[in-house]
C-alpha cells in the first residue's frame, strides 16, 4: 500500500466575484499545464481540503479547487440566499470560463459527486470525464438511512441526538433536523451542531470513536456549514429534475464511481443506482473502507483511477480490471 502523498502547495489563490453577494475562494495547483481538473469538496457545506490533492498527481495535473457558496473561506460564510445546486454549477462553469480552460475532468465525493454528475449533465461538452467517490443522492433513503435507521449502530450517541427532538420526531430526525436547526436560536444551534456532528462521527468512525465538541470560532464555523447543509437538504438539494437524469445524461463519458463497501454515510447502492444509470460507467466498491477518501485502499484506488485517467483518458476496458481493482470491484 502507497503512504500517504503530500499534498502540493497552491500557485495561485484569488477570489471570484460570482454576483448575489458571493464571492468564491479558489485556489490552484499542481502543473499549471497539466490536465485540469476540478475537485468539487463534500457537504453541502463542508469547504475544499488541500488534502483532497494527494489524489493527483502533481506533474500531471492542474488542479482546481474552490469553496462553494456559503462555506470556507467564501464569502459571505454561511451564506443561504442565492445558494442552491443550480448557483453552484453556474460557478463551476465560471470558474472554468474565467481561467480559460476549455474541457477539464470533473472530481467529486459525497456532495461532491452528487455534484459533479449536476455539472457534467449542465455541460456535457466541457467535461472530459468524471471521478465520483462515495455518492449521495439527496434522497428520502439517504437522509432516512443516514439520521433514523443507522441508530442500532451508535445507540448512545443517536440518543443524545435525539433527546434534543420533540418526543414525537426522535424516529424522524430526518425530516425535523435540518428545520430545527435553521429555525433554532444561536444556543439551540450550537447544541444541534455538535449533537450531528458527533452522530457523523460515530457513524463514519464507530461509536467508540474519539469526538471532541468545537469550542468558539470553530464552533461558529460548524454552525454555518451545517446550516449551509440544513438549507440544502430540506430543499432535496435543489436536485429538481433527479439525480438520475444527470447519471443517464452522461452516459458514454468516462465516468468511474468509488464508493466503501462499509459506507454508513452514503449507502453502497447509491454508487449501484449510479452505476446502473450511467451506461459505459465502472464501478468499483471497495472493501475495509467506510465514508472518509483517506482510507489507504480508498486512497489508493483514487489515485489509480486519476493515473488511469491521465494516461488513457477513461476508465473502461481490460486493461481497468488489471489497474481498478479491489475486493468487490464490478463494471
Amino acid at each position: 500500500m502507497k503512504a500517504m502523498v503530500t499534498p502540493p502547495d497552491p500557485w495561485s489563490v484569488f477570489a471570484l466575484d460570482v454576483g448575489d453577494g458571493h464571492r468564491l475562494h479558489v485556489e490552484q495547483s499542481g502543473a499549471p499545464d497539466g490536465l485540469a481538473v476540478i475537485c468539487l469538496h463534500g457537504g453541502p457545506g463542508s469547504g475544499m481540503a488541500a488534502a483532497h490533492r494527494q489524489f493527483f498527481d502533481a506533474a500531471r495535473y492542474r488542479i482546481i479547487q474552490f469553496d462553494q457558496r456559503g462555506c470556507g473561506r467564501s464569502t459571505p460564510r454561511g451564506g443561504l440566499a442565492h445558494n442552491t445546486t443550480a448557483h453552484l454549477v453556474a460557478d463551476i462553469e465560471r470558474i472554468r470560463q474565467h481561467l480559460g480552460i476549455d474541457r477539464w475532468a470533473v472530481f467529486g465525493g459525497s456532495w461532491g459527486a452528487t455534484l459533479a454528475l449536476a455539472y457534467a449533465a449542465a455541460h456535457r461538452s466541457a467535461c472530459l470525464g468524471a471521478i465520483l467517490r462515495g455518492v449521495f443522492l439527496a434522497s428520502a433513503d439517504d437522509l432516512r438511512r443516514f439520521f433514523d435507521d443507522g441508530q442500532r449502530h451508535a445507540p448512545a450517541v443517536h440518543a443524545r441526538l435525539a433527546a434534543l427532538a420533540p418526543p414525537g420526531a426522535r424516529s424522524k430526525l430526518a425530516n425535523w433536523l435540518p428545520a430545527a436547526l435553521l429555525g433554532a436560536r444561536p444556543k439551540e444551534q450550537a447544541a444541534l451542531t455538535t449533537a450531528w456532528m458527533a452522530w457523523e462521527n460515530a457513524l463514519d468512525n464507530g461509536p467508540a470513536a474519539p469526538f471532541a465538541p468545537p469550542t468558539g470560532e470553530a464552533l461558529a464555523a460548524a454552525i454555518d456549514k451545517y446550516r449551509v447543509q440544513a438549507h440544502y437538504l430540506q430543499h432535496g438539494c435543489f436536485l429538481e429534475d433527479g439525480w438520475w437524469r444527470a447519471a443517464a445524461a452522461l452516459a458514454g463519458l468516462p465516468v468511474a464511481i468509488l464508493h466503501g463497501v462499509q459506507d454508513r454515510i452514503c449507502h453502497p447502492d447509491n454508487a449501484r443506482a449510479v452505476h446502473a444509470a450511467c451506461r459505459g460507467s465502472v464501478l468499483q466498491l471497495i472493501e475495509g473502507c467506510a465514508h472518509s477518501p483517506f482510507a489507504p485502499a480508498m486512497a489508493a484506488a483514487l489515485r489509480e483511477a486519476t493515473r488511469r485517467f491521465a494516461a488513457h483518458g477513461g476508465f473502461a476496458g481490460p486493461a481497468n480490471r488489471g489497474n481498478l481493482r479491489g475486493a468487490g470491484a464490478a463494471d
